[in-house]
Parts: C-alpha cells; structure tokens; sequence
C-alpha cells in the first residue's frame, strides 16, 4: 500500500535531546576541558565582580525553580489525565464483523444501475446538515444504500457504537466484515477514492482515514481526521483530474464544515416558534411519525426543539455572530454564488457538480423546509444553482424503498 499518493505533515524527531548529548560528548576533550573550567569560574566567582556573580547564582536560581516548577505541572496533567501528554496518536477506523444485532433499517435507496459494488448502510438524522451531505454524495453518484433513522434523543440505533454521533457508516469489506466510518467529510472521500479505483479493499482504504490526536490553538487535545478531505490515488491523478481541481474542492469543502454548517443553528433556531417550526418540518421529513412511535416522536420535536433555541444562543456568541443573524447566512451565500459568477461556471466544478458542490447543496439541504431556506432564496441569488443540483442528484437517486426492517440482514 505504500504506492498511495498522500499528503502528510512533519513533525520534529523524537530524542533529539539525545542526539545533542552524543555530538557534545564525541567534542575534543581540550574543548571540553575549558568549557568546565569556564562555567567553573563563573560560579565561583573568579573571573567577575560579586555584582556579576550574584547576577548568575539569581538567574540559575531562577532556572532550576522554573524547571520544578514545570515539571511538578507536567506531573500533575499527566496524572489527571493519562493521555494528555500524547499527540499524533493514531486510530485506525473500526471493524465489525457483521451488523449488530437489533439494527432496524428504515429504507433503501436501490439503483439498478449501480455498479459500485458496495454494501453500505447509513445512520442518520434525516435533517443532519452532515447527513445530507454524505447522502447528496451518494444519490449523486448512483449508489444503492441502507438508511437506519437515529432518534435525536434516546440513540438507541447506536448504542452499540464507541462513537455516539452520525453521520456513520458500515461499509461491507471483502471478507464480509464491516469497516466503521465517521466524519461526513472523511466518508465522502473514502467511497470517491474508491469509485476511482475498485483494486483495494474499501476496509483497507479506510484505513488511511485514521482520527489522529492534536492540541489546538488553546491547548485542549482533539481528535480529527486530518486528511479528511484528500483522495487517496495509487498510483497518479486520475486523468483530468487537475491540482487546481483538488485545491478548489478542498478549499470549498473545508469552508462548507467550517463556516457554512455553524450559520445554521443560529439562523434555524433564533426564536423558540422558529425552532419548534423547524423541528416539525423535521418530522415531516424525516418521517417520524412512520418509523417512531407517536410519544418518541412528540419528545424529539418538544425536547429538540427547545434544547436547539437554546444551544443556538451559545453558538451565536461562540461564532461571533451578530443578532442580525440572517445577513450572515446571506453573506455566506453570496460569497459562494460570487465564485461561480467568477469562474462563468454552471457548478463549482464545471459542467458537472464537484464535492464542493455536493458538500454545500448538502448543507443547505438540510434546512430547505426552514423560513431561513425561504429567506435565503428571497436576498440571494443561490436558488438557481441549489435547484440545478438538486435536479441532478434526484435524477442519478435510486428508487426509494420505506420499510422498517428487525434483524441484522443489510440487503434481502
């Protein structure tokens, strides 16, 4: 696997202090000689005044205080948390060996015209921004996959899972195991990577998507799939597949996570009736009144809505949004149409609609039943190309099938 073309980051050697030690100890023992006797005579005071000599003793006392002093604080973060100190630490994306027990598969989407070869089941709120990007992708590109609908409070669909959020996927290896996927962005890029070149196990492609272990700009550990937004090439770049290409999609990608996706919270959620309106557009959505029953679906518009009002203030000041938060949703999407209108291009990418594209429209999909939606197309000019996009993705879709499905079989 070591053909694979991947970007990757450095970092600084580990024992480097060592290295240092063994150049200092191979110098000429005369040099050595009178650097001690050098150090030697400044502690002694021999070669300097006693205001030079106290200078030194109070700048070396000053040293080894702070030097216990780090070392008393590095001893107690470790101790509070044993794998603070840690960083760059990989983990590899896990396997099941089949579905668990007790998944309850929603619907299908099945296209005939599939030739993917994949077996793919997704958990999913149907109104995840997250979600409806990873499923815009997939009905883009023509693939046949399971649906299990997640309550947004109680879970219970994935409970069986180390990781409590979705979107998520088990994607069927060779062996007939199921490697487990997070990160709507990192799913994405796995099944493109594979769809350009179907001669590695998809498991074993995944594994080039592990969460790796970092310390943020405020010094708190995080776990991120670093290169999440790479496809991973075997041997070289697909034909007309450009590094301007890449760089476009990556950058449009990342700005869909990072900037677009925070706005609508805020915007969704601004007032308590906003909310509550939002949450039943979910439920119509989503069809939660098919596949919950009618007190579980009560309390996931009552108890979502009210917690969303509520969690939509935090991320408001957390963003720096201003109260006027509708101009920045339409800023956002005035930025986006800008580029088109720069590039003279239908999509993002081209003739034909790019990840980036998909990523946005999957976005902006999730809150297409919201008066935010409805605002945005009334002081925007993103109407034209949402509904370009989503004409495409709805023409390439399988044919959906509701059912509510008890066992661990994925297809019948």
């Amino acid at each position: 696997m070591s053909c694979f073309r991947l970007a990757t980051a450095t970092a600084l050697p580990a024992g480097s202090g060592s290295r240092a030690l063994r150049l200092l100890a191979n110098r000429p023992h005369k040099e050595l000689a009178f650097t001690r006797r050098q150090f030697a005579k400044a502690v002694e005071g021999g070669s300097g005044s006693r205001k030079t000599n106290g200078t030194f003793k109070l700048g070396l006392l000053g040293a080894v205080v702070g030097a216990a002093t780090g070392s008393v604080y590095t001893f107690y973060t470790r101790w509070t948390d044993g794998n603070s100190h840690k960083e760059h630490e990989e983990t590899k994306p896990a396997r099941v060996d089949g579905l668990p027990s007790g998944v309850r598969i929603t619907k299908r989407y099945v296209n005939p015209k599939d030739t993917s070869g994949l077996d793919i089941v997704l958990f999913q709120f149907q109104t995840c921004p997250f979600c409806c990007k990873v499923r815009a992708f997939l009905d883009y590109m023509g693939i046949s996959y399971s649906v299990v609908e997640v309550d947004a409070v109680l879970r219970q669909d994935i409970r069986w899972s180390s990781v409590k959020k979705v979107p998520m996927v088990l994607i069927r290896q060779q062996d007939g195991r199921y490697v487990q996927m997070v990160d709507s962005s990192a799913i994405v890029s796995l099944i493109a990577t594979y769809l350009q070149d179907k001669r590695t196990d998809i498991g074993e492609l995944a594994q080039f998507y592990p969460h790796t272990s970092f310390f943020d700009d405020d010094g708190k550990k995080k776990l991120d799939i670093l290169n999440k937004y790479f496809l991973m090439y075997r041997d070289h770049t697909p034909k007309g597949v450009t590094k301007e290409a890449e760089e476009l999609d990556r950058k449009w990608r990342t700005w869909a996570d990072n900037h677009l996706v925070h706005l609508i919270s805020p915007n969704c959620y601004q007032t308590m009736g906003e909310s509550l309106e939002t949450f039943e557009w979910f439920s119509q959505a989503g069809e939660w009144d098919v596949y919950f029953p009618k007190w579980e679906r009560d309390m996931m518009v009552y108890c979502g809505a009210t917690a969303m009002w509520a969690i939509a203030k935090m991320l408001k000041r957390r963003h720096n949004l201003t109260d006027d938060v509708r101009s920045h949703m339409y800023d956002a999407l005035d930025q986006w149409t800008a580029e088109l209108k720069k590039r003279n291009t239908k999509f993002m990418g081209g003739k034909q609609p790019s990840l980036a594209d998909l990523s946005v429209f999957g976005v902006l999909s999730s809150m297409e039943g919201c008066q935010t939606f409805k605002d945005s197309l009334q002081n925007t000019s993103i109407g034209k190309w949402f509904y370009d996009v989503k004409a495409i993705v709805e023409k390439n879709r399988g044919q959906l099938v509701r059912e509510r499905v008890e066992g661990i079989k994925a297809v019948a």
